[in-house]
């Protein structure tokens, strides 16, 4: 049987299973979060299968996106990793991830949870279903004038949608989209 998806998945295997195994799913783990938040801001300017195929390999590089051992990296480390095929080699890419990892970390140090506080921008109101993709909103506006101020880098509005997006806060599934689900989320 045929499932209609989202105009924007391709025929590609891991792109369908993206899209039906995690895009817009809720997600409420700190790590996890902190992980798609970083593979997001590396999307910038490149397409999200970019992303995608390169995932497991950033995985490694980024030791597993954990924020203690990433705020260890020296500017050595980083140049080294800056030369690595397997992530995106982008300096400023490399170099955001670490000073991100050190502003989870300084959250992290004021007792606040990650995923409370990412999730408290969640939207209020349902936004109402559009065939044109939104690419951002007031809650993405402010998630990254909040994310700025607690010194993360690479948090533009767009990128901030984005990630609400894959992170179920914002459902955004077409509405003939198998996944669709009309009273699913507080975003429709």
């Amino acid at each position: 049987m045929h499932k209609s998806r989202c105009s924007w998945v391709t025929t590609d295997p891991l792109y369908i299973a993206y899209h039906d195994e995690e895009w817009g799913r809720e997600l409420h783990d700190s790590q996890k979060l902190f992980e798609l938040l970083c593979l997001e801001w590396q999307q910038a300017g490149l397409s999200w299968f970019t992303i995608l195929k390169r995932r497991s390999g950033m995985r490694e590089v980024y030791d597993g996106f954990d924020p203690e051992k990433l705020s260890c990296w020296t500017d050595s480390k980083i140049d080294s990793v800056s030369k690595d095929e397997r992530i995106i080699r982008h300096r400023l890419k490399v170099e955001a991830v670490v000073k991100n990892a050190k502003a989870y970390l300084e959250l992290t140090w004021k007792w606040i949870n990650f995923s409370t506080w990412i999730w408290s921008f969640s939207p209020t109101q349902p936004i109402e279903y559009s065939e044109i993709y939104r690419t951002k909103s007031l809650e993405s506006d402010s998630l990254s004038k909040a994310l700025k101020k607690a010194g993360f880098n690479f948090c533009w509005s767009t990128i901030c949608y984005a990630f609400m997006q894959a992170c179920g806060m914002v459902d955004d599934h077409m509405e003939w989209c198998w996944r669709y689900q009309k009273n699913d989320n507080i975003s429709r």
